[in-house]
């Protein structure tokens, strides 16, 4: 069970990583969206578990890389806009979030464009919740 606390911290991370995420991604890569999912603190405040989406898709492997290489980049940014906020720093873990392939798998197989899952509900990936 999240505290408020830790409920409002991540809030807090979650909208400035976003604009230090697509501040990043406007300077360097046109046409590509990054948008921060969620954000999970640890009890202890010591970890922020970031799940960020990633359009297109054929880039999300190479920006999740280039995310994780320079986390302590962005952590240092971050810590400046929210130094008002938090007198530490959580250490940022980065994860992909894959709800929308997941969704769009479901679609596609919906419309009849893959087999049915309904009928054949072993060709869904088996996904494990985070």
């Amino acid at each position: 069970m999240e505290t408020n606390r830790q409920k409002k911290i991540a809030g807090v991370l979650q909208k400035d990583l976003a604009e230090v995420l697509q501040n990043a991604a406007r300077d360097g890569m046109k046409g590509v969206i990054i948008s921060v999912t969620k954000v999970s603190v640890t009890t202890d405040l010591s970890i922020a578990k970031v799940y960020i989406s990633i359009f297109p898709q054929n880039k999300r492997d190479e920006l999740i890389e280039g995310i994780r290489y320079n986390s302590s980049l962005i952590k240092h940014e971050l810590a400046k806009r929210t130094k008002n906020q938090l007198r530490r720093m959580p250490e940022l873990q980065f994860f992909v979030d894959d709800t929308l392939d997941y969704i769009e798998e479901i679609d596609s197989a919906l419309k009849g464009e893959k087999d049915n899952p309904i009928k054949n509900p072993d060709i869904l990936s088996k996904r494990k919740k985070k």
